[in-house]
């Protein structure tokens, strides 16, 4: 086999590769625009009572936080200083 032939062939199996990658690329978007198109999407009303929904959740979990912050820091200060 010559210089030529094989230049030639790696340039095929390299192209080769190339489109199957791409191929791979492309029928890995199609498939994802395919299933998002088939997902229930929230309307409205349902978007906006789980933003509040999570709000709320949050806020709680913040007001709980600075709670145990708060005992931790007083129980704290009571082993080591003796008071408040």
């Amino acid at each position: 086999m010559g210089n030529d032939q094989k230049r030639s062939m790696q340039q095929t199996g390299v192209t080769a590769g190339f489109d199957s990658f791409m191929g791979r690329i492309r029928r890995f978007i199609s498939e994802t625009m395919a299933e998002l198109g088939r997902c229930t999407w929230p309307n409205r009303q349902q978007l906006f009572e789980s933003t509040v929904l999570v709000v709320v959740a949050i806020a709680i979990l913040a007001l709980f936080v600075a709670g145990v912050d708060e005992v931790a820091r007083i129980v704290i200060r009571l082993v080591t200083v003796g008071k408040f």
